[in-house]
């Protein structure tokens, strides 16, 4: 897990947090400050995602690979035609929405 100021927690390190708050060793405030996290709401979530999922859900996400480059020489899941069909798709949701502001703004004026 990465935090915003770049900061890396390893799982061993969330698990003795998260056991320490479970046996009740101390709080979520005294664990923060102890360890020198940014908020107690760290600790918190750790808990709640180790309540409901055990320690494996402690443990860091595999990364997903980089999204290929749109004009390199690497070949995508997602062909030509997929692609483009996606685009239409979202083109026509954004045409739809910006024709019902219009007509909403102008049931306004009326």
């Amino acid at each position: 897990m990465i935090r915003p100021n770049g900061r890396a927690f390893a799982f061993e390190f969330k698990l003795e947090v998260v056991r320490r708050f479970v046996s009740g060793e101390a709080t979520a405030i005294e664990l923060a400050a102890e360890y020198g996290l940014s908020s107690p709401k760290l600790v918190q979530s750790w808990v709640r995602v180790y309540r409901r999922e055990g320690e494996d859900a402690l443990r860091p996400k595999p990364k997903r690979p980089p999204k290929a480059v749109p004009g390199t020489s690497e070949t995508s899941d997602v062909s030509e035609l997929e692609r483009l069909r996606a685009e239409n798709q979202r083109l026509a949701a954004e045409n739809a929405y910006l024709k019902k502001l219009r007509a909403l703004r102008e049931q306004g004026r009326g």
